[in-house]
């Protein structure tokens, strides 16, 4: 698949967790923790973050989606410090008509007790969206966007009230074992802010109610607190199957730039995060398939409905295993920085 820059679509994704050492102390009838042993993973990932625009009358109703790459990974973690590294490989990612693009995806989860914290940076450069019919005689399937740009930044700190029977770090991070089904609240806060801008108009003309419809930009920010659920179901001591879904009810802003004004709107939104992981867990190794999304829906402005979403899909292939002499010698770092500052 050509790109922008071919073979520069390295994927950093930097998961890093903290927490202190009264956590790794957890109930036993619940779930296990495996500080002590390096767990190593192989996996394919794909991120994205779409944009979609939605009139309200029915004239258009499109979402934007990136080019991304379907990647392959390797990983680990040790002593709560995780280290993710993919790339999207030509073999994995065949020309489909859907144009070039680059982008940039970095995502940190910490884990300290009591508290699971997100961070998002998403930058993204060339977008797609199905051939609308009003624009099909061509004949292609795709209507591409090369110069159309996304940036989205934010976080989310949910406060956990019940981790000593949950367990995230066992169903994102295969760094512990849930024995037990549990389950528990979350209450927390969440901001975002960012852009989408294509400099030719990110509407097509030809499906605007009106010329005068016409956007090159949408600028976004907000915030607000949350609420959201949690729970695993563990089947026979290893099948699991965990569920979260957090609910933000955000104040904020969106302006579309009309190519030479502004036109800005104030409301309050609900928005969501969601996630699904599914598999097979044991002390040794680990098969397993996880879903993140989080939807933030935009204030309404001139007639229009904005939203941008950000999703990530996981297949992982994990394997546990206590380090030996030479690489305890490198690994030693970590376990007396954790020493030194009782982290």
């Amino acid at each position: 698949m050509k790109r922008i820059f071919p073979h520069l679509l390295l994927v950093l994704s930097l998961f890093c967790t903290f927490e202190s050492h009264a956590q790794d102390v957890a109930d036993s009838a619940y779930y296990i923790s495996f500080p002590e042993q390096l767990t190593t993973r192989f996996y394919f990932s794909r991120k994205y973050t779409s944009v979609r625009f939605k009139e309200r009358s029915g004239a258009y109703d499109l979402t934007y989606m990136p080019n991304t790459t379907l990647n392959l990974g390797i990983g680990a973690t040790y002593q709560n410090i995780t280290l993710n590294l993919a790339y999207g490989f030509g073999f994995l990612n065949p020309e489909k008509g859907r144009g070039d693009g680059k982008f940039l995806d970095l995502q940190a989860h910490l884990y300290p007790k009591n508290f699971v914290i997100d961070f998002f940076g998403q930058f993204h450069k060339g977008f797609y969206i199905p051939m609308p019919e009003q624009l099909s005689l061509s004949g292609d399937r795709y209507l591409n966007f090369p110069d159309m740009r996304t940036r989205k930044i934010g976080a989310s700190v949910q406060y956990l009230f019940n981790p000593e029977k949950f367990s995230f770090r066992a169903a994102f991070l295969q760094h512990e074992l849930q024995q037990r089904s549990g389950s528990t609240f979350l209450l927390g806060f969440e901001m975002y802010g960012g852009q989408a801008i294509n400099k030719f108009g990110i509407v097509p003309t030809a499906l605007l109610n009106s010329f005068d419809d016409r956007f090159n930009r949408i600028r976004f920010f907000e915030f607000g607190p949350n609420v959201g659920y949690a729970a695993t179901l563990v089947i026979k001591k290893h099948f699991f199957l965990t569920g979260s879904l957090s609910s933000n009810l955000a104040f904020g802003y969106s302006t579309l730039d009309k190519f030479g004004y502004h036109v800005t709107s104030w409301g309050i939104n609900p928005n969501l995060f969601a996630r699904v992981f599914a598999g097979y867990n044991s002390e040794r190794w680990s098969v397993n398939t996880n879903y993140v999304l989080n939807t933030v829906n935009l204030p309404t402005v001139d007639q229009m409905d904005p939203a941008i979403m950000t999703g990530n899909y996981r297949l992982n292939f994990v394997y546990r295993f206590m380090p030996g002499p030479k690489l305890n010698r490198y690994l030693r770092i970590i376990d007396d920085t954790k020493a030194k500052y009782g982290i």
